[in-house]
């Protein structure tokens, strides 16, 4: 519990320094009990100088980032509920970038010789310095046994499970302070968000679960015309490293060199979201954290995803569920999407069908017809989380 206080303490002052605290009386405005164990706790210290023309989120979005690997992905997670902390300090979490410095080459070539052997260390040729480090990895260019044939190698950080542990047990004791004095955030379900933040990244962090994923999904989608699943070499892999294909790609994040190549940006987000669906309604097994870091596209227009860390399976009735549902808006059917939410479980028996039919309308019925760039996304959420609140 010591520990616990202690790292409350320094995340007290870490939000005090970085004159955070502001976003958090913008969200709430505390009773007097918990303004005081705010001030025990840090709050009170004086925030650094030229800070003070920042926004709240800004200086939110910086506090967590510098605090590191836990904190940047609670911030991550936040950034998707501006029904509870607001659109403005929402909308600055969304830029939390997941980069923290590399650790050195020796030290990758220290975990690499300890975890793979001596012989299929030895097999590993021209390994190049980190071309990225993030929280929990960072990642090498290297060659297999003097083949032409380039490979990505991910590196766990040295000692990240004990660092990422001992703060979650901090974020943990917050949750259930957090969650005991401010009411709104019940339905947040704060203690079940950590613990499950927990057994998630401890999956990460055991990489042979991210190989076996990709190897998964690899031999799912060996069919699927435009869809490309990086090869896994087991011999290079192990619970602190992974050894996949180099991807030679461009982030789809980077639209006019996509349109440099004749790549058609429409037909390409249009399979991104079929690939998306027939991996989730075919298969029941699909890539959970596909945001825009995570993807690439081959010179022939083929989506290449990376990081599969964070994966997601549906049981076959839940697929069913899901298929019916889309297929309900599609149509216009708002009782039958009403009929299948019951019937799935997602919404109490007590609760108006007719009600909640009509609300499902309140949403399809302004989106259909319209072109993507009339149609509010900010809006469409909020109202999504008012019927998600109120349902």
């Amino acid at each position: 519990m010591i520990k616990k206080l202690l790292m409350l303490f320094k995340i007290g002052r870490k939000l005090s320094t970085s004159g955070a605290i502001s976003s958090i009386y913008e969200i709430y405005t505390p009773p007097l009990g918990i303004k005081i164990l705010l001030f025990i706790i840090g709050f009170s210290l004086k925030e650094k100088k030229n800070i003070s023309n920042l926004s709240s989120g800004v200086k939110l979005c910086n506090a967590l980032q510098e605090m590191g690997t836990t904190f940047i992905k609670l911030g991550q997670f936040l950034a998707t509920r501006p029904d509870i902390i607001g659109k403005n300090i929402s909308e600055e979490l969304e830029k939390l970038q997941d980069k923290l410095p590399p650790f050195s080459i020796n030290e990758a070539k220290k975990i690499l010789k300890e975890e793979l052997g001596e012989k299929n260390f030895n097999e590993i040729k021209n390994l190049s310095e980190p071309i990225a480090a993030a929280s929990i990895a960072q990642v090498h260019f290297a060659k297999i046994n003097d083949s032409n044939k380039e490979v990505a190698i991910k590196i766990l950080r040295p000692n990240i499970e004990k660092i990422f542990n001992d703060e979650l047990d901090a974020l943990m004791l917050l949750a259930y302070i957090v969650q005991f004095f401010l009411k709104k955030t019940k339905r947040l379900k704060l203690i079940e968000v950590v613990q499950l933040l927990r057994e998630i990244t401890n999956v990460e962090m055991d990489l042979r679960f991210e190989a076996a994923a990709a190897n998964e999904l690899k031999e799912n989608t060996k069919n699927d015309l435009g869809f490309k699943v990086p090869k896994i070499y087991w011999n290079q892999t192990s619970k602190k490293v992974l050894c996949l294909d180099r991807i030679d790609g461009i982030s789809i994040r980077e639209v006019e060199n996509l349109k440099s190549l004749n790549i058609n940006v429409k037909k390409l987000s249009q399979n991104i979201i079929q690939h998306f669906l027939r991996h989730a309604v075919r298969d029941g097994f699909f890539h959970a954290d596909m945001h825009q870091g995570n993807l690439f596209v081959g010179k022939n227009g083929d989506i290449v995803p990376v990081d599969f860390g964070i994966m997601g399976r549906l049981d076959k009735n839940n697929r069913k569920y899901l298929a019916e549902i889309l297929y309900g808006f599609i149509k216009r059917d708002y009782k039958k999407v009403a009929e299948i939410h019951f019937i799935a479980g997602l919404i109490p028996k007590e609760t108006s069908k007719e009600d909640f039919a009509q609300a499902l309308r309140s949403i399809g019925e302004p989106i259909f017809g319209q072109s993507a760039k009339n149609i509010s996304g900010g809006k469409l959420l909020a109202q999504l989380f008012e019927v998600t609140e109120r349902f």
